[in-house]
């Protein structure tokens, strides 16, 4: 008995330490695997989140806590909020610590003695924005789990009306709740299907008793987006009790017809509201910002050289665009679920070419020379580059056979102390340090390559990745169009009694010229000629048909296929003739949702590639014209003594007060608008193809190419055009007083 009791007391408190080892929380080894394949970039953000969680543990008001939990348990993050607001803390505070010692080296490095003046320069800007980008990172992080649940439904909403017919079409002929859900969590894709793998997971751990139960659960988070999805797995389940076989069809038929009602009645809602915001987002976003750089290079000559190089880029290149994404994200926060593009692009063959990063260094090398071309102003600032190659630091018109144009400068940089133009090596070192500019017409032409050369770089690198793709997305699409008739056709043969490998080859003869005969004939060639089965000659590794085809909705109408004609050919018919139906219905209907929506997105398509292009180029030849004014009353008021009166004004303080050494060159100006207009396609491309498809990756990255060329290269023209007029017209103008 002794031995006994000691085994006891040995075992058990071996078994006790093992207990207090294991956490009821963790999952499986595969569960994690599986989910870390499938949302990588989320299981980035948790190993960050429990990693300053475990530093520090936040509480947050009971109510805050729940939303969180709740966006967590959406978007399927295991977290808790507070490893979520941990994480926010030290990410404000590590942006914060980490400009704080580039402050601090800048400093020591630049040996200024006077830390106040060194504060209240650019330095403290730097700061300042510092702080600025600290709160920024603590608000982007604290709302993350929101985004992210957001978008996890976003997407999935995309695959509801595809999950709702893959279950009927399987309980028509199989009247199983538990296998229908299954067959749909195996063809569609993620983030829907792991949500339909996390009911049976749910179920295997015990959490519920039955699927139902664990449905039901599920469709709790959809009721507030998705009342429609939730309504039609009602009835879907409601048709396992009907009494007879057709009352039981039409509940099913009815569940369909439910969900593509209700996503049509949202969209047609979105379609209404969505205009006001956009138009808001353009204004605020474009068109403002563009019409008060006009007044930009008058304002800065007025206040003393207050307003700087920096402080433009700073305001369009930073904080505009933080504002049109912040409103663009809040649109896109209101797009109704149920629709869109519901592929994944890792399935395509031609997957590789997307991810490979040859398309960048290829484009880079294209566009590297239009981006040294652009800064080429500076190369003739200095010493060593005129005095190696013998040139001069500066040339006028005159030298390039325009004699009338004699004082014209191309670059005209200018000796921020004395005013005047660098124009011989020696003006350049006797003004070495207090260079301003450039202030001339070539180097304001010669800016438009590098916004050119950025636009230029993406537009070639996302077209080289996408171009395949695209292709390959729209013959899928065409192909699926017409195999929708095709299984039509199929079902009718089948209908007729005739065996599955014979109505194959049958429905080849009957589709000749279509893209989906093809298809038909190598299954037909693998039954007969290869001796294969059914199954092997669509899905075979090596031989199948559907390597050739790799269309979703083609594999899954011949999984249901071989599923169905298990139960008999009657049955086969009927579900290949229902699936046909109703794929033609579903396309009615998105084609109706695009059509409402097509007028908002061709509207603001239409501002982003044309009107904004074309208001900017204006805008810049407006620039440079009183930027060329102002240089050439200088001329004439440098001849003048102070004093002096010319037409009743003080010349002499007429030129202290527009001083063109004071203003911002129009080259930055330049510079600025254009990368800001290549920042504003990035961010309404995205906007506008998440209204219309959805989260789509592949099509917001080839429609960012196309815009890009589109507005940036009218945006190069007109500007040039702009540039050229205006400047001519200020130069006959002034003529009289050189």
């Amino acid at each position: 008995m002794a031995n006994i009791d000691e085994i006891l007391k040995k075992y058990s408190g071996k078994l006790s330490g093992d207990i207090k080892e294991f956490n009821a929380s963790n999952v499986s080894k595969e569960y994690d695997q599986f989910k870390d394949d499938m949302m990588p970039q989320l299981s980035h953000f948790e190993k960050w989140a429990k990693a300053f969680g475990k530093i520090m543990r936040v509480h947050l008001s009971e109510k805050d806590s729940k939303v969180m939990e709740k966006n967590l348990a959406t978007a399927h993050i295991d977290l808790t909020p507070s490893d979520v607001v941990s994480y926010s803390f030290f990410g404000a505070f590590m942006s914060f610590f980490v400009g704080v010692l580039i402050f601090l080296a800048a400093f020591f490095i630049s040996g200024n003695v006077d830390f106040i003046s060194f504060t209240f320069g650019p330095a403290g800007l730097f700061l300042f924005l510092t702080f600025i980008a600290s709160i920024f990172v603590f608000y982007y992080i604290y709302t993350s789990p929101q985004r992210m649940a957001k978008l996890w439904k976003l997407k999935a909403s995309s695959q509801m009306v595809p999950c709702i017919l893959y279950v009927v079409v399987y309980m028509k002929h199989t009247s199983n709740l538990e296998r229908a859900i299954a067959f749909a969590a195996q063809h569609l894709q993620q983030p829907l299907s792991l949500d339909l793998k996390k009911i049976f997971w749910d179920v295997e751990t015990g959490k519920f008793s039955t699927i139902k139960e664990s449905l039901d659960n599920y469709l709790k988070t959809w009721e507030e987006d998705a009342l429609e999805f939730v309504e039609a797995f009602h009835l879907i389940e409601s048709s396992l009790y009907e009494p007879s076989d057709a009352r039981r069809i039409q509940t099913l038929e009815k569940s369909l017809q439910v969900i593509l009602d209700g996503v049509y009645e949202k969209t047609m809602s979105f379609s209404r509201t969505v205009r006001s915001p956009l138009t808001n987002l353009y204004m605020l976003g474009i068109v403002l910002p563009t019409l008060g750089l006009a007044l930009l290079p008058l304002a800065s000559t007025l206040l003393q050289g207050m307003i700087k190089n920096y402080h433009v880029f700073i305001l369009f290149n930073l904080i505009v665009p933080f504002l049109v994404f912040y409103l663009a994200n809040k649109i896109l926060l209101e797009r109704p679920g149920g629709y869109g593009e519901s592929d994944i692009v890792e399935l395509n063959p031609d997957y590789p070419i997307y991810k490979s990063r040859k398309p960048y260094l290829i484009a880079g090398l294209i566009c590297l020379p239009l981006l040294i071309l652009g800064l080429s102003p500076f190369l003739f600032q200095s010493v060593w580059f005129v005095e190696t190659f013998n040139l001069q630091p500066d040339y006028s018109l005159a030298d390039f056979g325009l004699d009338t144009m004699e004082g014209i400068l191309i670059f005209d940089f200018k000796n921020s102390v004395s005013g005047s133009s660098i124009k011989t090596q020696q003006d350049l070192i006797s003004a070495r340090g207090n260079i301003a500019g450039p202030f001339g017409v070539g180097a304001l032409l010669l800016s438009l390559l590098v916004p050119f050369s950025f636009a230029l770089f993406f537009a070639i690198s996302f077209s080289m990745r996408t171009k395949k793709l695209i292709k390959s997305r729209d013959f899928t699409k065409q192909l699926e169009q017409e195999f929708t008739n095709s299984l039509f056709q199929l079902g009718n043969r089948l209908g007729d009694g005739m065996p599955a490998e014979i109505a194959f080859s049958r429905v080849a003869e009957s589709t000749k010229g279509q893209r989906t005969s093809d298809f038909f004939k190598i299954v037909n060639q693998n039954l007969h000629q290869a001796g294969m089965s059914l199954d092997k000659s669509i899905f075979d590794s090596n031989r199948g048909a559907i390597i050739y085809y790799p269309s979703q909705l083609i594999s899954t109408s011949m999984r249901i296929l071989l599923e169905s004609v298990k139960k008999g050919l009657l049955v086969a018919a009927e579900a290949l003739m229902s699936i046909s139906q109703y794929i033609k219905n579903i396309n009615k209907v998105e084609s109706r949702l695009r059509d409402l929506l097509a007028e908002v997105v061709s509207d603001m398509k239409s501002n982003m590639t044309f009107l904004a292009p074309l208001l900017s180029g204006i805008v810049i030849g407006l620039t440079a014209m009183i930027a060329f004014i102002l240089n050439r009353l200088k001329g004439v008021f440098d001849t003048m003594e102070q004093g002096e009166l010319l037409g009743g004004f003080d010349g002499g303080m007429i030129n202290n007060l527009f001083n063109i050494v004071q203003m911002i060159p129009p080259y930055y100006l330049q510079i600025a608008i254009g990368i800001y207009l290549v920042q504003v396609v990035f961010i309404l491309t995205k906007v506008l193809v998440t209204i219309d498809s959805g989260d789509d990756k592949l099509k917001v990255t080839n429609s960012i190419s196309s815009n890009l060329k589109a507005s940036m290269f009218l945006y190069l023209i007109v500007t040039t055009i702009a540039i050229i007029v205006l400047s001519v017209l200020a130069a006959v103008a002034l003529m009289g007083l050189g």
